[in-house]
């Protein structure tokens, strides 16, 4: 799948308010980016508490937060 460009907060946000709740593999598949470059992206998104995760199993799955 080819990398995509110029992904901006909101496309990631907007990627994991489609498919969440959603683990890191079907976020980078929506956004077309490998799954490193996803896990990068959304962990400094939870650091700034746009998103959140939970541990559930051996895999982190994603939502936004309640707002």
């Amino acid at each position: 799948m080819p990398a995509r460009k110029g992904l901006s907060d909101d496309d990631v946000i907007e990627a994991v308010r489609e498919t969440q709740p959603a683990g890191t593999a079907d976020i980078a598949d929506a956004l077309g980016v490998q799954r490193q470059a996803a896990d990068y992206r959304l962990r400094t998104l939870r650091e700034e508490s746009r998103v959140q995760s939970q541990k559930i199993g051996g895999s982190l799955v994603w939502t936004l937060p309640d707002e």
